[in-house]
């Protein structure tokens, strides 16, 4: 009887420095409390215009309203029934409400609109200093050139479509290649750091009265106050998107090595095709 070859012992590596743990739990933390502020804000007024005006007899690109028994969410011509989740549901007391988004999505539960703005007005200001020290750090630390660097190689339409393959495949990659980020996982934080979220503030920004008379040519970069607001909407919701593929991925890929790595920076990486962890 032959003896098996011993086996090898898990490689760890130091995949992610102190500044990205503190950011990514903050950031995690800071957009959840955004984005539930936000929907009570939106729910005083659920319609979504581009331009400058907007109001409730002017047409709106989207919509999530009620009749006498339904919800209902609007986009342009086309219009679902959304009875039980939006626009009109039941809460926890049995009671009808007309709410755009039910009270479990809020904060704060109960409809406040002045609260609402008040808990999303000083975790703006959290996303925004916690944002722009990041990304200093990010540029000037070292983090964009070693990880998020796309090298000439990665533009390849052949090596961008191999992991597009890879992923729907749910091949992921193994051994030392997975201490890297891939050429998505690049292009989608590069595009979240410096693309969606300074677009979130500065659309923010762009919304406020008292910041207008200091920067009214934000209003105008933007096309108006309402186009502003939607653009705004629409980012939130790309932002979203982009969390629930990042937990598939990490749920997919082995959470418990993926959060772990993200608590203490260790990575342990999978064993490549042949070795034996």
């Amino acid at each position: 009887m032959t003896d098996l070859p011993p086996a090898m012992p898990p490689v760890r590596v130091y995949r992610h420095r102190l500044p990205t743990r503190l950011w990514h739990w903050l950031n995690a933390l800071t957009l959840l409390v955004l984005l539930m502020s936000g929907l009570m804000i939106f729910n005083a007024h659920p319609r979504l215009y581009w331009g400058q005006y907007g109001a409730n007899h002017d047409r709106a690109w989207l919509e999530i309203g009620s009749t006498r028994d339904a919800g209902y969410l609007r986009v342009g011509s086309w219009k679902v029934d959304t009875t039980g989740v939006l626009g009109r549901w039941t809460d926890g007391e049995g009671a009808t409400q007309r709410w755009a988004f039910p009270s479990w999505a809020t904060i704060p539960t109960r409809y406040s609109l002045a609260d609402g703005r008040r808990w999303h007005l000083s975790f703006a200001w959290l996303l925004a200093i916690a944002l722009t020290l990041y990304m200093l750090w990010t540029a000037f630390g070292g983090h964009l050139a070693k990880d998020l660097h796309v090298r000439r190689g990665e533009w390849a339409p052949r090596h961008i479509w191999r992991d597009i393959k890879d992923h729907a495949r749910l091949r992921f990659p193994a051994g030392e290649a997975a201490a890297r980020y891939n050429i998505l996982q690049k292009l989608s934080y590069i595009g979240v750091i410096f693309v969606v979220l300074p677009l979130m503030i500065f659309t923010g920004l762009a919304m406020s009265p008292g910041f207008n008379a200091t920067a009214p040519w934000l209003i105008d970069l933007f096309g108006g106050r309402q186009s502003a607001r939607s653009i705004h909407f629409i980012a939130a919701w790309a932002l979203v998107a982009f969390f629930l593929v990042h937990i598939a991925m990490v749920l997919l890929a082995g959470p418990v090595n993926e959060v772990r790595s993200m608590i203490t920076g260790w990575f342990r990486l999978p064993p490549a095709k042949g070795e034996r962890a």
